[in-house]
């Protein structure tokens, strides 16, 4: 840092120190920038732009054509279709999940809440296989929903439905509960209680996990 000198009522110089500027670096700093954007590039960059390069060897045409095949189409209604409707079912069942979590006990609750975070450690390709036996040719249920939409459906999920839990159920430990008294003393039915009280308090939350939800990693 740099100093200064200014006089003070004795006569004598003082050194002020002057602030080093808010967006210098210091060595370790930019070390670890210079880590993370070498091993980003490896990771997202170089290969995004080796892909763009490839396929763009024969033109933007070949782009279009891409855009405007007819399986393209398709498999963009189903992503954007079956994220509309995993998101609509997780909003509901998320939520009642949460619900149960912060508001009942019963044996077994903790083993429960473990098991919704289960999803968020498991890698995909894992999560894929255990789908199949569940639901595959050899499915141990006897239901067989392998290569259809209902298996994209089930997939999505299962791997969302912990972002509308987690999401929602600290919002509702922090909710107060004299709020919901006070709406009974007022002659609220259970009904009206829910509907009116609690879950206004909780639209920001269950809004941000819908949000979540549907742009989460597929």
């Amino acid at each position: 840092m740099s100093t200064a000198t200014a006089s003070v009522a004795g006569g004598r110089p003082a050194r002020v120190r002057r602030s080093a500027s808010r967006h210098s670096l210091t060595r370790g700093s930019a070390l670890g920038l210079g880590v993370m954007m070498v091993w980003f590039s490896l990771l997202v960059l170089i290969p995004l732009a080796a892909v763009v390069a490839t396929a763009g060897e024969n033109g933007w045409g070949t782009f279009k054509d891409a855009l405007t095949n007819e399986q393209t189409l398709n498999a963009l209604k189903l992503t954007v279709f079956s994220s509309i409707g995993v998101t609509a079912v997780n909003i509901v069942m998320g939520t009642i999940i949460a619900w149960v979590l912060v508001r009942d006990r019963f044996p077994g609750k903790a083993l429960l809440d473990l098991v919704i975070d289960i999803p968020f450690a498991m890698p995909t390709i894992v999560a894929g296989l255990v789908l199949l036996s569940l639901y595959g040719p050899e499915s141990p249920l006897g239901v067989e929903v392998n290569n259809t939409r209902k298996a994209v459906f089930l997939a999505l999920a299962f791997v969302t439905v912990p972002f509308v839990v987690r999401t929602v159920q600290p919002v509702l430990q922090d909710f107060d509960r004299e709020v919901e008294e006070a709406s009974a003393t007022l002659g609220a039915t259970r009904r009206q209680t829910i509907f009116r009280v609690v879950l206004p308090a909780l639209s920001p939350a269950i809004l941000t996990a819908s949000s979540v939800s549907a742009i989460s990693p597929r």
